[in-house]
């Protein structure tokens, strides 16, 4: 097998960041800003870091806390084994909050997220509940949307975690999810390249899948979703948001309190994201996540943007032949049924079944749900902000 080569494209680059118009519907105004710049102004106006951030803090996590007396947790947060995560459970301990972390095993867990996760829990007191998806079942849903040709690869993940963290708080009568997600140092994934709703799943799954349905790992309706939301009253806290987050300082005070270490590149706590990310979408789709993340950085300045433009021309694969052999035998590959996935036509979300076009028709609930802490903001920027 042969190493695909790696070459950085654009055309237009922000003046500000370093996203370009290789996203779909991005827009530069006068001054050359582009669309994510604008998305992060009004996230930064909304959420701001100043003397009073603390005392809002302090007020979310006292509703947090009075949503759930007499119970034994008064929130969930996820935890993969990353930055994000293992700081968000951090801030949530130390907000005074007792929270159940619950991770979501999809088969593809580096040791040293393991790790991570065990170190981190067991030195802050905080109960682990971990979901266990079965490989083949997990594998057979991977294999469907790499068969897809979309760049979604990563979704199957990204909506088990989303499904299992509202089953979870459902089950334990938690009315609260903290995630780990923060504008200000991972920006806005638009939905030309990151797209996910459960019927999008069962789509691509029905048509590429061969396993006859899942079972061992729930993938949440709208139905569901729905029932979670305006029934059960769950909803979804960005702690983040409220805290400081300089991502040096943050990656030693967590090697110093909890004994975290570093996995290398943004959420390659999974084996498979790291060469999912860094291989397949850079090489197929010409998607680098490196600007999504290196331009949040840079509009925080934590990143100088001339060092950002060098380090977006190197190739961000480095695990080599052995990286790309690993995966695709776990996934029970050839190299020629890998290559016939990337030459495969590109095609997106829009080509398959989802709640898309009915999500696009509920702007005004959408924007009432933002308002009331049951939709996030970036949630609905990403959907009313773009011309897909």
């Amino acid at each position: 097998m042969k190493i695909r080569d790696y070459h950085y494209k654009a055309g237009q680059i922000c003046s500000r960041c370093i996203m370009d118009d290789s996203v779909p519907g991005i827009h530069f105004d006068g001054n050359g800003e582009c669309t994510f710049c604008k998305i992060h102004d009004r996230m930064d106006k909304k959420y701001p870091m100043n003397s009073l951030t603390g005392e809002v803090l302090k007020q979310k996590v006292e509703v947090i806390k009075k949503s759930a007396r007499n119970k034994k947790y008064d929130c969930i947060v996820g935890v993969s084994g990353g930055r994000d995560s293992t700081y968000t459970l951090l801030q949530t301990v130390r907000a005074g909050l007792n929270p159940l972390a619950v991770h979501f095993d999809n088969g593809w867990n580096s040791d040293t997220a393991v790790k991570n996760i065990k170190h981190s829990t067991n030195k802050l007191g905080v109960d682990l509940y971990t979901h266990v998806a079965d490989w083949e079942e997990f594998k057979d849903l991977q294999l469907a949307f790499l068969k897809a040709s979309v760049p979604d690869g990563e979704v199957p993940t990204d909506w088990a975690i989303t499904s299992t963290l509202f089953k979870v708080a459902s089950q334990e009568k938690i009315k609260w999810i903290i995630v780990g997600h923060s504008f200000r140092t991972e920006g806005s994934t638009p939905l030309s390249w990151t797209y996910q709703d459960g019927k999008y799943l069962k789509s691509i799954h029905s048509k590429f899948g061969k396993l006859q349905g899942i079972k061992s790992f729930p993938i949440m309706t709208m139905t569901q979703f729905l029932k979670y939301t305006f029934i059960e009253n769950i909803k979804f806290f960005r702690l983040l948001y409220y805290v400081p987050y300089h991502q040096d300082e943050v990656t030693e005070l967590l090697q110093k309190e909890l004994d975290w270490n570093d996995y290398g590149g943004k959420h390659f706590e999974s084996t498979y994201t790291s060469f999912y990310q860094s291989y397949i979408l850079t090489r197929k789709f010409n998607i680098d996540k490196r600007k999504l993340h290196y331009s949040a950085l840079i509009r925080e300045g934590q990143l100088n943007r001339e060092v950002a433009l060098k380090k977006i021309h190197q190739d961000p694969f480095s695990g080599g032949i052995e990286m790309i052999e690993y995966n695709l035998k776990k996934l029970g590959l050839s190299n020629a049924e890998f290559e016939q996935i990337m030459d495969a036509p590109v095609k997106s979300f829009k080509h398959y079944s989802s709640y898309y076009n009915f999500i696009l028709s509920l702007r005004v609930p959408m924007r009432i749900g933002t308002n009331i802490g049951i939709i996030p903001e970036a949630i609905y920027q990403k959907y009313f902000n773009f011309n897909y």
